[in-house]
């Protein structure tokens, strides 16, 4: 009774029949098969390859800290994958950073998870930004930097902008070394270096904080006049007592040759709650 020819790899086999009627394949069909076979072995063999395990020996030792005790190590095709879980988000990034130089390294994908304690945002928000306040004491920055920050769910948002790139990294490094950040949005910008915007911010700190009524805001490094300036434009922000010293803050800004504009964002205290610090 006839039986069917098989369909083989790469089209259909050419067969013959042996002294039993049963249909065996040709040469070439085996051959074919034989190569589709070995294909498949060989993607397999490269998804396990020596350089695969060579990666994450690599990345291992480098996460041998202890902060990485519970971070996992998975490579294929050189794209290395971090899972597990860290105490605060300054050692996912670090992770991230010590994979990366790992040589070979095709690309990181980052899925620690931040296990740390859970904050309320509010308290979060509060707490990193007295931190921020307080970091660049001593630099002669601080009343230069105007520093925004959003909280929802752990994630850290900072905005606004800094003096210079220091301040900007150290904003940041507070953040996400805080117990309860889930992660950090870097919406910071640093002003461009100008030697007539650095004339213009001493100038206007000496007129604002000079003025009798307003001396009272350079006693406290974490509640001073903040005191933007980009390309001769001036803005005013933080949080001042009354409305007379608010106006009289714009005024003295005003008075400073060489502002091209002023722009007085400073709030009254009691009146709305200031994101700046």
């Amino acid at each position: 009774m006839p039986i069917s020819s098989a369909i083989m790899p790469r089209g259909r086999a050419e067969t013959t029949m042996n002294g039993n009627g049963v249909k065996r394949a040709t040469n070439a069909a085996i051959v074919a098969a034989l190569l589709a076979v070995g294909s498949a072995g060989f993607a397999a063999a490269q998804s396990a390859s020596p350089a695969d395990a060579q990666i994450q020996a690599d990345v291992m030792k480098a996460l041998s800290n202890k902060h990485f005790a519970n971070v996992k190590v998975d490579v294929s095709g050189g794209m290395v994958t971090l899972t597990g879980t860290v105490d605060v988000y300054s050692e996912k990034e670090d992770a991230d950073k010590k994979a990366h130089h790992r040589k070979n390294v095709a690309g990181v994908r980052n899925e620690i998870t931040v296990a740390g304690p859970t904050v309320e945002d509010s308290t979060l928000r509060d707490k990193i930004g007295e931190k921020i306040a307080y970091d660049r004491v001593g630099y002669g920055t601080t009343a230069f930097n105007a520093i925004t920050i959003g909280v929802q769910n752990g994630v850290v948002t900072l905005g606004g902008v800094a003096y210079g790139p220091m301040d900007k990294d150290s904003a940041l490094s507070e953040a996400a070394n805080y117990p309860g950040v889930k992660d950090v949005v870097d919406n910071i910008e640093v002003a461009p270096p100008s030697p007539m915007d650095d004339r213009i911010r001493i100038a206007t700190a000496r007129a604002v904080y000079g003025y009798p009524s307003l001396n009272k805001y350079s006693i406290d490094p974490a509640k001073p006049i903040r005191i933007t300036v980009v390309s001769g434009n001036v803005t005013l922000s933080g949080v001042v007592d009354s409305k007379a010293d608010k106006d009289t803050a714009g005024i003295r800004a005003n008075s400073v040759p060489g502002v091209f504009k002023v722009t007085n964002n400073l709030q009254v205290e009691g009146s709305s709650n200031s994101a700046s610090k």
